[in-house]
């Protein structure tokens, strides 16, 4: 049976849209996720970085970090989900991201990803934002994300159709 693609996935009602307009340096937004097996084994499949270390718990085992751990870009990938659904939130369009990465990130961890408004340059409706992702305190991953933001008019005329 297929899925039935008329429903989206999201209810858009839900979502809080921000426009470049509504922005201003210091606005911040967290997300926390506790990282699951299932999520290292989904992200493994969707990017094909089938790697034993994020797979293989004996394989695991015997390396640095004693066992498995997600992948880099998966907890890189919850900056996205916050640009892309929080701040700015629908309607923003990645530029650039720089990334960093300073410790694992383990299956069951907590992992609390924080967002900031850093600068806005209204050319381009552009948005640079510092990216953190912390677990139990700790810094495991940061950097800087540029994003386009709409333009409120365009919010508008989209909400509209």
């Amino acid at each position: 049976m297929s899925a039935d693609r008329s429903k989206p996935r999201v209810d858009p009602r839900m979502l809080k849209v921000l426009a470049f307009e509504d922005l201003h340096v210091g606005m911040r937004e967290t997300l926390m996720k506790t990282v699951m097996d299932s999520d290292v084994v989904g992200f493994a499949r969707i990017s094909g970085d089938e790697n034993p270390i994020h797979l293989c718990d004996v394989y695991a085992a015997q390396t640095r970090f004693g066992q498995r751990i997600a992948h880099g870009l998966y907890t890189a990938s919850l900056i996205s989900a916050v640009l892309g659904t929080r701040l700015p939130g629908p309607g923003a369009v990645y530029r650039s991201q720089t990334l960093n990465f300073h410790a694992p990130v383990k299956i069951g961890d907590v992992v609390t990803v924080t967002v900031e408004v850093a600068e806005l340059v209204a050319e381009g409706r552009r948005a640079r934002l510092t990216c953190e992702a912390l677990v139990d305190g700790r810094v495991v991953l940061d950097g800087e994300a540029v994003v386009s933001a709409p333009a409120r008019r365009t919010l508008g005329a989209e909400d509209a159709g």
